[in-house]
Parts: structure tokens; sequence; C-alpha cells
């Protein structure tokens, strides 16, 4: 008897386990792709070691590719779903939208395909936003940030503003091409993501 109720015990917290556990899918383009770097050294790979960390035991799916779109993501997405069926999908896109000088109307229709896709999958939806730099022009980078924040609000999804916050823009953080942060950057990156992840986990 004793044996058979810590074997049904055991089982029990197996079964919470798994119940808990769950997969994170990451949808983006070369900055979650860790372009120019050791995978290993990515934003992406710091999180799962986070997790391992702190006891959470999510799996990470990094579907990111480099030179993607939102169309590209978009266009990707439903196999993605439906191979991983993830419990969260962040998505990390835009920047080379915004790098090419595409329509913010394209973008922000993009993403919303892609966050109502992943709602009806099952999943929940981090956005992680982006920004450009000035010499884009004022009106474009201006309308381009708001689409993340206006996306955030119709769609009641969580975000994060600018994921390249405190890096983009600095020299010692950024490679050599001015666009793609530097290995040394990549906890930041992570930090920037964290505190808004963490609860949706």
């Amino acid at each position: 008897m004793r044996m058979w109720l810590m074997s049904a015990g055991l089982g029990l917290m197996l079964a919470a386990q798994s119940a808990v556990a769950g997969t994170v899918l990451i949808v983006g383009d070369s900055i979650s792709a860790a372009f120019g770097l050791d995978t290993r050294a990515g934003w992406v790979a710091l999180l799962e070691k986070r997790l391992a960390q702190q006891g959470f035991d999510d799996k990470v799916v990094n579907a990111s590719i480099t030179g993607d779109t939102s169309a590209n993501g978009l266009a990707r997405l439903p196999a993605q779903l439906a191979a991983h069926k993830p419990d969260l999908v962040l998505l990390e896109l835009g920047g080379n939208d915004g790098l090419r000088g595409m329509p913010v109307a394209q973008l922000q229709q993009n993403l919303a395909s892609m966050i109502d896709l992943s709602r009806k999958a099952g999943a929940e939806v981090l956005l992680l936003g982006m920004q450009l730099p000035p010499n884009y022009g004022a009106r474009y980078t201006k309308a381009f940030a708001q689409v993340y924040q206006t996306l955030a609000d119709e769609k009641k999804v969580a975000l994060v503003p600018f994921l390249l916050e405190g890096v983009g823009g600095v020299p010692t953080l950024m490679q050599a091409d001015g666009v793609h942060p530097t290995a040394g950057a990549q906890g930041k990156l992570l930090e920037n993501v964290w505190p808004t992840l963490k609860p949706l986990l």
C-alpha cells in the first residue's frame, strides 16, 4: 500500500508538472535569430537558461529567420502553430519592414493577423516592439513605433514597447552594421523582455 501511494503521488507530481509546462514560440527576425553571433549567445538562448534556472519547464521554440518581414512571418505562422501548439507566442517582427520603408498600415495588418491566428490556436501573445533610427524621418518613425502600441491597445495583448531599449544607438552594444546587437547586449534584451514575459508563463 505504501509503495502504491508513493507511486500515485509521484504520478500526480509528474502530471502537475506536465500541466504547468508549456511551449513558447518565438517568431522573429535577425534580432531573435542572433545574427552574427553564436546562437548560444543570443537572447533567446539566454531565455531558455533563465527558465531552467527559475524552475520553469516551458519549451522554447525559436522560429526566427534573419531578413523576415511581417509578411514572411505571417506566411509561416500557421505551420508553426500547427507543428508546435504553443501556449505563448512572442512576435518580434517589423524591423525589416521599417528598414525597407514598407507602409506601416501593412505592418499593422500583418501583425494583427498574426495575433488573431495565435489566439485562435489557443495561445497568448506577447508583442515585442521595435523602433527605427531617426534618419528614416520623424513622421515615418513615429507612425512605425505607434503600430505596436496601437495593436497592444486594440487587441489587448502584452507589449514590450522597444526590444532594443538601452541598446539601439549605443555603438559599443551594436555590431559594425549598426543594426544588430552584440553578444554583450543580449542579456539586456532578455532583461527588457523578462518582466513582461514572466507573468505570462
